[in-house]
């Protein structure tokens, strides 16, 4: 069936991996973007064409207004923020203006335009966990959050304004908190895309990867399985309800520099260095993702490895 669907941050990795699965599917989409004009590198000229461009900043009543009106939404995606938890931890207030208030007055916006029944996803972040007891790995979505810095509370600010919405006014929100992921076209401050980039300037013998803290333990998936997951609880996910989008296992940052030097055939050093790590992280994040293929059917079909190798194998940028 073909939908209608505004999509927010829609020029951002995960936006331009989520146009494309949906103009497969036939699917008109309204991609908001802050980039004018808009680049879209991780897509063809013809995707880029198909699909109808908005200029859309968040924080701004018109133009959220405007994308609202003129998409008239079947479906709406709210992936606009920022997704860097650094560049959101270095300026609190701006981060909470853009990841939280930024979904209010998404949401506010398609209350006034008579769209409660669009059916909305608001996508979170595992970050909203916060520190658990080692115990409670893999996290469920019944845990209670614990935000340790700004990124993470603006993210859990802008879930409970999600959550609001539908209980007060019965707008069909669905909610994740996504962890980690990442494939081609992520950016290059990100983890895994800094390996690859370090990996690739050494040596095949001799030479030396840093790192940060070793020891921090993620959950990661591959971009490809975050958006099929992303499309089925657009279509079966429960309003209301928080979906963990997760692989449901871990893996240290020292493991993971390990298996990019092996997929890239590199013998070398790994040091940790105290300059690269962060000075608040939490030291797990594991979820569970039985929730999510309860509601929706859906499976993991892309190994960690499997996202090292495309990385690998993508033209440097």
């Amino acid at each position: 069936m073909s939908r209608r669907v505004l999509l927010t941050g829609g020029n951002g990795f995960v936006g331009q991996w989520l146009s494309r699965a949906m103009l497969e599917r036939g699917w008109t989409v309204f991609a908001g973007t802050i980039d004018w004009p808009p680049r879209a590198p991780l897509l063809t000229d013809r995707e880029r064409e198909a699909i109808q461009w908005t200029m859309l900043d968040i924080r701004s009543d018109d133009e959220v207004t405007r994308a609202v009106g003129q998409s008239a939404p079947d479906y709406v995606v709210h992936l606009a923020g920022i997704a860097f938890a650094p560049e959101a931890n270095a300026s609190p207030i701006r981060a909470f203006d853009i990841n939280a208030l930024g979904a209010m007055r998404l949401l506010l916006k398609l209350q006034g335009a008579g769209a409660s029944a669009t059916r909305t996803l608001v996508v979170g972040s595992a970050e909203e966990y916060g520190q658990q007891d080692p115990s409670a790995y893999p996290i469920a979505e019944t845990a209670t959050l614990r935000p340790l810095t700004p990124y993470a509370v603006a993210k859990a600010s802008q879930e409970m304004m999600a959550l609001q919405a539908f209980r007060a006014h019965g707008q069909q929100v669905i909610c994740t908190r996504s962890f980690n992921h990442s494939g081609v076209g992520h950016g290059e401050s990100y983890l895994l895309p800094t390996l690859v980039r370090r990996v690739r300037a050494l040596p095949k013998t001799g030479g030396t990867l840093t790192i940060g803290n070793g020891h921090v333990v993620r959950d990661y998936l591959h971009v490809a399985d975050v958006v099929a997951a992303y499309l089925l609880l657009l279509e079966r996910g429960a309003p209301g309800e928080v979906y963990n989008v997760c692989s449901g296992s871990g893996i240290t940052v020292g493991e993971l520099a390990g298996r990019v030097l092996g997929r890239a055939g590199v013998a070398a050093a790994i040091t940790s260095e105290a300059s690269l790590m962060r000075p608040i992280d939490v030291p797990i994040l594991v979820g569970d993702n039985a929730k999510l293929r309860g509601a929706t059917g859906w499976t993991v079909t892309r190994p960690v490895d499997d996202i090292i190798d495309d990385l690998l194998h993508a033209a440097p940028r």
